[in-house]
């Protein structure tokens, strides 16, 4: 898993209450087991009409937003089935923080175990990023995991809470297996005296 410590990026406004997973990629989608590919139908169903072309006015197709790695969302982001899918499809989009009021559990902690920093924040807090986020392509919000802040490209700075583990893990790329293989020499050293006690295993 990438590291997260620091981003400085282009932040895309989405303010929209409730946007449950099935929005964010859609159940047909689910089909795989691979965590690439999936970007190209974040928000399908917003993103395309029934023919397939772009819907011009959706903030992901806007040439603005194209490059975005920050999505500034409404309350309770990442609502409904708990599928891991979701942030794959965010992360292969090119989002790597999403900043807004509240996010479902399930949601919010797949995020985390996929290289995602979802930053929760009060909501008038947000509502100040989501406008600065409006500005497009030249208005870039800086995270700084360590510090635990965003900053405004008006110099505005937010302090965030982030649990301290959740945050070890970002800022050393250490998702499930890699935390298990951060304990790979005591395991070696387990095997080893398992198999001299009981040879016959």
């Amino acid at each position: 898993m990438e590291k997260f410590t620091t981003l400085s990026g282009i932040a895309a406004p989405l303010p929209l209450i409730n946007v449950d997973t099935d929005m964010i990629i859609p159940k047909q989608f689910l089909k795989t087991i691979k965590r690439s590919g999936l970007g190209v139908n974040l928000f399908d169903e917003m993103r395309y009409d029934d023919d397939g072309n772009e819907i011009k006015d959706f903030v992901l197709n806007k040439p603005a937003y194209r490059n975005a790695e920050i999505l500034v969302a409404g309350d309770n982001f990442g609502c409904g089935s708990s599928r891991e899918h979701a942030p794959w499809a965010l992360l292969d989009f090119g989002i790597r923080c999403v900043i807004g009021p509240s996010y479902a559990d399930i949601f919010y902690n797949n995020c985390f175990k996929n290289g995602i920093l979802p930053i929760v924040l009060p909501q008038e807090q947000v509502d100040v990023l989501m406008k600065d986020a409006e500005k497009g392509a030249n208005a870039r919000i800086e995270v700084d995991l360590a510090a635990q802040t965003v900053t405004s490209s008006d110099g505005e700075v937010f302090s965030f809470d982030v649990d301290g583990f959740k945050k070890h893990c970002l800022l050393n790329g250490l998702d499930d297996i890699g935390l298990t293989m951060e304990k790979a020499a005591s395991i070696d050293a387990f095997e080893q005296q398992a198999s001299a006690a009981r040879p016959w295993v």
